[in-house]
C-alpha cells in the first residue's frame, strides 16, 4: 500500500510541477508591461475576419513614443523670429466673421505702433529657407532670426500667402543648416500623439506633447482653411512653430489658439505648404484659380426639402456678377456633380480642385439643374486675394412701403420690409429683394439653423419673397416636422447662402 502511495505522490508531484513551469515560462513569452519607451516600437496588422488589413496596429503592451528622441532629431531646426515695424500693421484677416463659438485669434495679432513682434519658424533647405507664419511677418520692416546655435541673423521674405497663413523667410550666406524632415499630413488620424516646439512667451525652444483633436477645422475662411487642431499647450510666440508626429516629420505650422480656452490650438496642415512652396519661391505669391461662386454641401434636410435626386455634390448658393461661372450661366441652386470628368463629393473637394489649378485654364463641370444634367465649359481666372473688399453695389433700392413687422410662431423670425434706410446701412446690392430679419427666437428652429439678425430673407423652398405679405403667406403654410431651404443675403460677408431649417414636431 505504501509503495502505490508513494507512486501516486511522485506522479502528482511531476504534474503540478510540469504546469507550474508552463505559467511562468509563458509569463516570460509576455512584453513587459515596465519596458523602457522606444522610437521604434514593433507593430503588427489587424486583420478582419476576411483576411482584409485593418491598419497597423501597435503590439499589445507596447511602450509610447519617446518625444526626448522625437525632440533631439528636429530642436535644432527650429529658429526665432523677431519681426519689427515702426508703424501700425493692418490686419488682413477678418477674424470670427463666420460667429465661431470659440472665436479663434492668431497668436501675435497686436497692431499697436510701433509693433514688435516675435514668433517661431523652421528650417527647410540647409541653405537657410524658413517656414512660418504670414501674420508673424506680416508688415515687418525688420526680421531678426535666431538660430539654435545662439546666432542672430537679418533674413529677407520671399513669400507669403496671406489666405493659408505661410511665408517663406530666407536667410543669406548659409549652408550645411540644420532641417526639419517635413511629413504628410494626410495620413494623419484623430488622437495621434504630437509635439509643438517654438517660442511662448519668450521661452526659447520650449517642448510640448498633446493629441490632435480634429481633422479639418474651419476658422476664418470656409472654403480654403484645413486647420490640424491639437492639446498640445501652444500660446504666444508658438506661432509658425512646427507641430510635429511620432516620427521626428513636421505635420502642421502652429497658428492659431483659441481665445476661451488654453488647450485648443490650431496648426495648418504641412501639404498645404509644400504645394504653394513652389510659387512662393519663384513668384513671392500664390495664384489658384477661381470661377466665383460660393457653395455648400449637399445634406439630407437640403435635399429633400428642394426634391433632389442626386446623392453628393455641391450646391450653389451664390454667383459673383461678372465672374467665370456668371459668364457659364451657371445660377443658385445648381448641382455641381462633376470637375474634369471625376465625380464631386462635396463643395470642400471642388473648391480644392479649381484652386489647385492655374488661372486662365479651362475646366469641365457636370451641373444638375432642375433634374437635367448637362456639361458647362468655363474659364478659370485669380482667386481674389482674402483682403479683397466684398464687391458690392452702395446704391439704395427703389423705395417700398414698409409694414408692420411680421412674426412666425414656428420659423421663429421676427421680419419687417425693407426700406431705403436699410438698403443704405446694410450697403446691399441693387436687386436685392426680400425681408429683413429683426429677431431670431432663440428657442426656435431658426436659431439653430444659425439665422441672424440683419439678414435678407429671400426665397424659402425657391419661393421668391419680395415683401411682408409674401412672408406671410409661406411662413403660414409651415407645418411641425417640415424641412425647409431658405435663400438668404448675409450683408456682413456679402454673400447669399442657402440654410436648412427643420421645423419641430410638437
Amino acid at each position: 500500500m505504501s509503495r502505490r502511495f508513494t507512486f501516486v505522490t511522485v506522479a502528482l508531484t511531476a504534474v503540478v510541477a510540469f504546469l507550474v513551469g508552463a505559467i511562468v515560462a509563458g509569463g516570460f513569452l509576455r512584453p513587459s508591461v515596465g519596458a523602457q519607451p522606444t522610437i521604434s516600437a514593433p507593430r503588427r496588422a489587424a486583420v478582419k475576419a476576411d483576411g482584409s488589413s485593418i491598419g497597423a496596429l501597435r503590439t499589445a503592451g507596447a511602450p509610447f513614443v519617446n518625444f526626448a528622441d522625437v525632440v533631439e532629431r528636429v530642436n535644432a531646426a527650429v529658429v526665432n523670429i523677431d519681426a519689427t515695424s515702426a508703424g501700425p500693421v493692418a490686419d488682413s484677416r477678418r477674424r470670427n466673421r463666420l460667429g465661431l463659438p470659440d472665436s479663434p485669434e492668431m497668436f501675435e495679432r497686436s497692431r499697436e505702433a510701433p509693433r514688435r513682434g516675435s514668433g517661431s519658424g523652421f528650417i527647410v533647405d540647409a541653405d537657410g529657407s524658413i517656414l512660418t507664419n504670414n501674420h508673424v511677418i506680416e508688415g515687418a520692416e525688420r526680421i531678426l532670426v535666431k538660430l539654435s546655435d545662439g546666432r542672430s541673423l537679418r533674413a529677407r521674405v520671399v513669400g507669403a500667402d496671406p489666405d493659408t497663413d505661410i511665408a517663406l523667410l530666407k536667410v543669406d550666406g548659409q549652408s550645411n543648416l540644420p532641417v526639419a524632415p517635413l511629413g504628410d499630413s494626410s495620413t494623419l488620424r484623430m488622437g495621434e500623439w504630437v509635439c509643438a516646439i517654438g517660442n511662448p512667451l519668450g521661452y526659447e525652444h520650449s517642448v510640448t506633447v498633446g493629441v490632435i483633436s480634429y481633422l479639418g477645422r474651419k476658422l476664418f475662411d470656409s472654403s480654403l482653411d484645413d486647420y490640424i487642431q491639437t492639446d498640445a499647450a501652444i500660446n504666444f510666440g508658438n506661432s509658425g512653430g512646427p507641430l510635429i508626429n511620432t516620427r521626428g516629420e513636421v505635420i502642421g505650422i502652429n497658428a492659431a489658439i483659441s481665445s476661451r480656452a488654453s488647450n485648443i490650438g490650431f496648426a495648418v496642415p504641412i501639404n498645404g505648404a509644400t504645394a504653394i512652396l513652389p510659387q512662393l519661391r519663384a513668384r513671392g505669391r500664390v495664384s489658384r484659380g477661381y470661377i466665383g461662386v460660393a457653395l455648400r454641401d449637399l445634406d439630407l434636410n437640403l435635399q429633400r426639402s428642394l426634391h433632389l435626386n442626386t446623392p453628393a455634390g455641391a450646391v450653389v448658393q451664390d454667383v459673383t456678377d461678372g465672374s467665370p461661372a456668371s459668364r457659364a450661366g451657371i445660377r443658385p441652386y445648381d448641382v455641381i456633380v462633376g470637375f474634369e470628368g471625376v465625380a464631386v463629393a462635396n463643395d470642400d473637394e471642388l473648391i480644392h480642385e479649381i484652386a489647385s489649378r492655374a488661372p486662365g485654364t479651362t475646366a469641365q463641370l457636370r451641373i444638375i439643374r432642375d433634374d437635367r444634367e448637362f456639361a458647362t465649359t468655363v474659364k478659370l481666372s485669380e482667386r481674389p486675394g482674402r483682403d479683397g473688399d466684398p464687391n458690392r453695389q452702395e446704391t439704395a433700392a427703389p423705395s417700398a412701403s414698409p409694414l408692420a413687422p411680421g412674426r412666425d410662431g414656428l420659423l421663429g423670425l421676427t421680419v419687417r420690409d425693407l426700406d431705403p434706410a436699410a438698403f443704405n446701412r446694410l450697403k446691399l446690392p441693387q436687386a436685392t429683394r426680400g425681408v429683413l430679419i429683426t429677431r431670431v427666437d432663440p428657442l426656435s428652429a431658426a436659431y439653430d439653423a444659425d439665422l441672424q439678425r440683419g439678414t435678407v430673407l429671400m426665397e424659402i423652398n425657391r419661393k421668391p419673397i419680395v415683401s411682408l405679405a409674401d412672408y406671410t403667406r409661406l411662413s403660414a403654410a409651415v407645418r411641425p416636422g417640415d424641412v425647409l431651404t431658405l435663400y438668404v443675403y448675409i450683408p456682413d460677408i456679402a454673400q447669399r447662402q442657402l440654410k436648412t431649417v427643420r421645423i419641430d414636431d410638437r
